[in-house]
């Protein structure tokens, strides 16, 4: 399997710290999360049912009408692949890994490509994967051009594959109140911006068709009980998500700034990381992990993803640590 960020017991047995004097910047998921709600006693002693508020709820946020809850983005991705048969996937180069494995894993043929490339290369492929905002390097792609690429893979009933998992701050971004619409798949992830990733819960909004394919692949109960719940109350709370998406803008500057400030100025900025492209990018990994300090480190191409500190203390941490490798 694919290695991700948060492996913070594996690094801090690697390191011989101990995990409580860990801060971890490597998941970019959002630190100060949705505060879980009283979870009813009843919720933990029944099996899910599809007739409680979760669609509704998630039918409002996502301002579509056709979606299936999923246990985390990562169970469509590895299953939708095996509902199209073997064909060309375009995907790009860096992104989330776990796209390019699994269709790759199924026997799809992967056409690697610059987001610069995929207007002269579209017609090659039967399935196009984009992640936005893009993860790592956090380019965004607009509607309009999505929409060009969705129309062309049409002409040969192929799949767009939009991964919106970090969209949740900027959502004028989305596609999602435009689905469902023909050979439009568009992922979305609680994990993220709700920093509920440990509930793993997800959605997935495409035609009814290809829904009622990957549901019956995916088998009953794809969520707990308690997941359906925290979710439905996190996608209803539209005071919480508005404070959120301003603070998480304020703390990724913030983030650039202090970044900036020791010469390790952000190639990609997302209100949830800052993306820095370096040469010594393993070197100060290693550095910052010495002092306790989790990263994610990426070698296509040479470059770390710093997450969000989560208090106070955390920021003047990671100011301190900046400060000890400022020479690399």
């Amino acid at each position: 399997m694919l290695k991700h960020g948060g492996r913070l017991l594996e690094a801090a047995e690697h390191y011989k710290i101990p995990l409580e004097n860990w801060l971890d910047l490597s998941t970019g998921i959002n630190p100060n999360g949705y505060p879980i709600p009283n979870i009813p006693d009843e919720i933990w002693l029944r099996l899910p049912e599809e007739q409680d508020n979760l669609i509704s709820a998630a039918q409002d946020y996502y301002q579509s009408s056709q979606l299936l809850p999923v246990a985390g983005s990562q169970a469509a991705i590895q299953t939708l692949p095996l509902l199209r048969k073997p064909g060309i996937t375009g995907v790009l180069a860096p992104s989330y890994a776990e796209h390019a494995y699994a269709w790759q894993k199924a026997g799809h043929t992967l056409q690697t490509i610059d987001a610069t490339e995929i207007n002269q290369k579209i017609q090659q492929l039967d399935n196009l994967i984009l992640v936005n905002p893009n993860n790592p390097s956090a380019q965004t792609f607009d509607k309009d051009q999505c929409l060009y690429w969705l129309n062309e893979l049409n002409k040969r009933n192929g799949w767009l594959i939009i991964d919106e998992a970090f969209i949740d701050c900027t959502p004028e971004l989305s596609l999602s109140s435009l689905s469902p619409r023909k050979g439009l798949i568009i992922l979305r992830s609680i994990g993220k911006f709700f920093g509920l990733a440990g509930i793993r819960s997800g959605f997935v909004l495409a035609e009814a068709a290809i829904l009622d394919r990957l549901n019956e692949h995916l088998g009953p109960w794809a969520l707990s009980n308690p997941s359906r719940f925290v979710t439905a109350h996190a996608l209803q709370n539209t005071a919480w998500q508005q404070q959120t998406r301003q603070q998480l803008q304020q703390q990724s500057q913030r983030l650039g700034e202090l970044l900036s400030a020791h010469s390790l100025s952000p190639t990609g900025s997302n209100p949830l990381f800052q993306w820095v492209k370096t040469q010594q990018a393993n070197v100060i990994h290693q550095a910052l992990a010495e002092q306790g300090i989790f990263t994610r480190l990426f070698d296509q191409p040479n470059s770390l993803r710093f997450g969000l500190a989560k208090t106070e203390r955390d920021w003047k941490k990671l100011a301190v640590a900046l400060a000890n490798i400022s020479s690399y």
